[in-house]
């Protein structure tokens, strides 16, 4: 397989390469240099069509293949990304600018979504029983559900995808995939690798647009759509369910964040320091499962603040293609003129600035590691999404009162906990509305586990055995003999 940035950067539709109905294209930058990367092909309303009618032709024959043979694919499909880990890493720098290190960590973990489902294709067991009152037997199997919608984000180019392709060629169904504009080309390089994998062509079709918000209005609304799973903001999730309410589709939804991380006073400095600087610098922060507020208890705060300081100011910023770069580029300048303004709000308001705190000179969008403390509650950056390289630091007390705070939120995506008492640990964990808790621990994000939020956080869940039902219908058949 080929990475090479003159292929693999037109419409992939029914496994073939197509320039668009229109013909039109758009830039690829690369955010370390605002170089152009390559011109890649924007998908109309025709050409959705056309990916429409080649995912229904291909459903039938992979749906009705055995669990075993949808499993091998996939599995050829991790062998074959795992032997090309440091181009896909490459790729996905280039594009994405994260570091090299973050960039092959993503790669990695991008793969063992095809492993993971592989192993999880032939496990969607169903249910015999008998109803007691009748005394029919009641069976329960799973069915593939029917088309896929997948709309993936930047922050992740190829983990996001394939979280969502794998669980969804391991349950039968085929995908129509809308790659962010700003990163279509890591999900493009993909597909010649799955074609040699053994998948059909026409199951997965991927649309890179520059009209997005109409193309995936104009799918949502085809009746031979079923499933719609979609990664991003909240605001834009809000719209996607509203397009998905008119035909009733499955949604899952994985949305933003505003993830608190709480220190205890006896919680082990080094693993909470440790655990901050991968919950807060995993990914440069632009992440939805990111520390967002950081609640440090007051008789240990100025000790903290003092380590976290250390280990950020360690952080080396420049060209992710650089070994030795551990911080790349923000991805476009909105983001990072967004970090820019949560820094000078919450300064205006009262933070101290512990480290950084203004952007660096470009050419290249990038924002150095940043500590604030003494953040007040009412600075912007403790009620939305910061994704970026700065870490909010306030002080507590009280467990009731931390608790509170870290709750007050529209968002439930993730919380992270450090405490030397499991017990208390443990009750703080249920106390908190997030779907998801990294107790001692500053990464939660596993194929293994079921990633996903509570209240505006999302619906339903990515990764685990839930992650395959996403993509399936419960189909109950009662009978008797």
């Amino acid at each position: 397989m080929d990475l090479d940035l003159t292929t693999c950067r037109d419409l992939y539709i029914n496994g073939a390469w197509q320039p668009g109905a229109s013909g039109e294209r758009f830039d690829v930058f690369n955010p370390a240099t605002e170089e152009v990367l390559a011109s890649v092909a924007s998908a109309e309303i025709a050409d959705a069509d056309a990916a429409l009618d080649a995912a229904q032709a291909a459903f039938a024959d992979w749906a009705s293949r055995t669990p075993r043979e949808r499993s091998e694919v996939l599995r050829k499909a991790w062998e074959l990304m795992t032997a090309k880990l440091d181009d896909f890493a490459r790729l996905i720098t280039l594009e994405n600018g994260k570091a090299g290190n973050d960039a092959r960590g993503e790669a990695a973990y991008a793969a063992e979504f095809f492993r993971w489902f592989a192993e999880e294709a032939v496990r969607a067991d169903g249910l015999l029983t008998r109803a007691p009152a009748s005394g029919a037997r009641i069976l329960v199997h799973h069915k593939p559900a029917g088309i896929a919608v997948l709309v993936t984000p930047w922050n992740y180019p190829a983990a996001m995808g394939t979280r969502k392709i794998a669980p969804a060629l391991a349950a039968g169904c085929p995908v129509i995939i809308k790659p962010a504009s700003e990163t279509p080309l890591t999900l493009l390089a993909l597909m010649p690798l799955l074609k040699e994998a053994g998948v059909p062509d026409g199951l997965i079709n991927v649309l890179p647009s520059r009209r997005t918000g109409a193309l995936v209005d104009h799918l949502l609304h085809d009746p031979r759509v079923r499933v719609v799973s979609f990664t991003g903001s909240t605001q834009v999730g809000r719209k996607l369910l509203h397009s998905a309410a008119d035909q009733v589709l499955k949604p899952a939804m994985e949305l933003g964040g505003n993830a608190p991380l709480i220190v205890f006073e006896d919680a082990d400095l080094d693993t909470a320091v440790e655990g901050a600087m991968l919950a807060k610098m995993r990914n440069l922060g632009e992440a939805c499962t990111a520390a967002n507020r950081f609640y440090i208890h007051e008789r240990i705060a100025t000790a903290f603040t003092e380590r976290f300081v250390s280990a950020m100011s360690k952080l080396k910023v420049g060209n992710g293609l650089d070994a030795s770069v551990d911080v790349g580029p923000l991805v476009n300048a909105d983001t990072r003129n967004k970090v820019a303004h949560f820094v000078t709000d919450a300064v205006e308001k009262g933070a101290r600035v512990a480290l950084g705190g203004a952007p660096l000179k470009g050419p290249g969008y990038f924002y150095p590691p940043t500590v604030l403390s003494d953040v007040p509650e009412t600075a912007d950056c403790v009620h939305d999404e910061i994704f970026g390289p700065v870490a909010a630091l306030q002080t507590f007390s009280d467990t009731e009162d931390v608790i509170r705070r870290a709750n007050d939120t529209e968002y439930g995506l993730v919380a992270y906990v450090f405490t030397g008492d499991m017990k208390r640990g443990m009750s703080v964990c249920e106390q908190l509305d997030y779907g998801m808790v990294g107790l001692n621990r500053g990464l939660v994000s596993d194929p293994a586990a079921p990633f996903g939020g509570t209240k505006q956080s999302g619906l339903g869940r990515e990764g685990g055995h839930e992650g395959l039902h996403e993509f399936m219908e419960s189909q109950y058949i009662s009978t008797s003999w």
